[in-house]
């Protein structure tokens, strides 16, 4: 029997999700249903069906995603399986194609995910757009340099109190950050300030930590603590799932404090800011052991809305000659500068939409992308212009995988 992807009716969905788990080798908890039941609404979902068995799902999340100079509405791509009886079946590319359609006809310019398998995403259109970090740092060879002292106070806080404090400084930082994406008060609430037992994976409950300097809340981590001992010393690690400073004294000070708990002897941070200042700011950062991963992937859905979004520098414009097999309606010719439209000129750089992606938020200049060559330059001085143009202050960060 053919295989039909269709959006699922609304006492689909659930279905759906267990057939997605299920592909991670894992099962739909109710307290997963409740929290995504509402997070994800069927008509931003698509489920593939053998006969009357629900074989698969892929659906999307609604988000602002910052880009440079802005915020766009951006389809959050996730839950993402096809059971293991139904793989290498072509299900997958008809929820991409079905996907990137959804997200069109919704006004969505981009779509982005986190990649299970880092492989698999770059053939339907998508480039990495915003590498993240991993910190797993030596708590006792951390130090400062040219350390002050202790600045501020900190406490820990429930989280109905992290919700008041902790949001506006996400919200302050998220909107100056491309990459970052906005959150809703059910996403806030039931995600990342939730704390399930089946999320704890053997540490603690989580904590919740602010920072005031000058009587404002300019920062907050949190965290967990995985405790281990071994003939009667500790051996604790500090599990950071986000850490915000909105500014070089507030993100040391939220560092200090992680990195001083008691009883621990490690701080494992991820997905971390790639370009953390803390990087530049400690003694020996060796010992931070940060590693660079692919991070946040990204999709232009509309070329030339995505492109009309966002802000650029100064310089001369560049015609971008942009591939695009699976959205044809994205292939052609784009004028980037002042303003953008499609054009018939020359162009002066070429390139897939997928490596567009890649530099789309600013975490690859055209020059890298050509020294690995995925973009080929078609005029002189083309790349140089187009890096010139699409370069921002920091690379971009997204601080959760959804």
């Amino acid at each position: 029997m053919a295989i039909e992807i269709r959006p699922p009716a609304e006492d689909e969905l659930r279905a759906g999700m267990e057939a997605a788990e299920s592909a991670f080798g894992s099962s739909l908890e109710e307290v997963d249903w409740e929290r995504e039941s509402v997070s994800l609404r069927p008509e931003r979902a698509v489920v593939a069906l053998d006969g009357a068995r629900t074989v698969g799902l892929a659906g999307s999340y609604e988000f602002e995603l910052t880009v440079p100079g802005g915020q766009l509405p951006c389809a959050g791509v996730t839950w993402v399986g096809v059971v293991p009886t139904h793989r290498r079946q072509g299900i997958l590319r008809g929820f991409m194609k079905q996907q990137l359609e959804v997200a069109r006809e919704h006004g969505e310019p981009i779509a982005a995910l986190w990649a299970s398998e880092a492989a698999i995403y770059g053939r339907f259109g998508y480039g990495m757009a915003a590498p993240a970090a991993r910190l797993t740092a030596e708590s006792k060879r951390f130090a400062l340099r040219d350390d002050p002292g202790p600045q501020g106070s900190l406490r820990l806080v429930d989280a109905a109190e992290a919700y008041e404090l902790a949001r506006p400084v996400h919200d302050r930082l998220r909107r100056e950050r491309p990459g970052m994406i906005s959150r809703s008060e059910h996403w806030w609430r039931k995600q990342r300030l939730a704390d399930h037992e089946s999320w704890r994976r053997g540490a603690s409950q989580k904590f919740f930590a602010v920072l005031e300097l000058d009587g404002s809340v300019e920062g907050y981590a949190v965290y967990r603590i995985k405790s281990e001992w071994e003939q009667g010393f500790p051996h604790g690690v500090v599990r950071v799932h986000e850490a915000f400073g909105t500014s070089p004294v507030a993100e040391r000070e939220i560092w200090r404090y992680l990195f001083s708990i008691d009883l621990t002897e490690k701080v494992d941070a991820g997905p971390a800011d790639p370009s953390t200042p803390l990087f530049l700011m400690v003694r020996d950062p060796r010992a931070l052991h940060l590693k660079v991963d692919d991070g946040l992937w990204l999709r232009l859905v509309d070329v030339e809305a995505a492109l009309s979004a966002r802000s650029y520098r100064d310089g001369e414009p560049v015609v971008l000659d942009v591939g695009d097999e699976l959205c044809p309606w994205n292939a052609g010719r784009y004028r980037v500068g002042e303003r953008v439209e499609r054009t018939d000129e020359a162009p002066d750089v070429e390139l897939d939409v997928a490596d567009l992606a890649s530099a789309y938020l600013g975490a690859f200049d055209f020059l890298r992308l050509a020294s690995a060559d995925r973009a080929r330059e078609l005029a002189p001085g083309g790349l140089e212009r187009a890096s010139e143009l699409f370069r921002t202050a920091l690379p971009p960060y997204c601080p959760e995988v959804f």
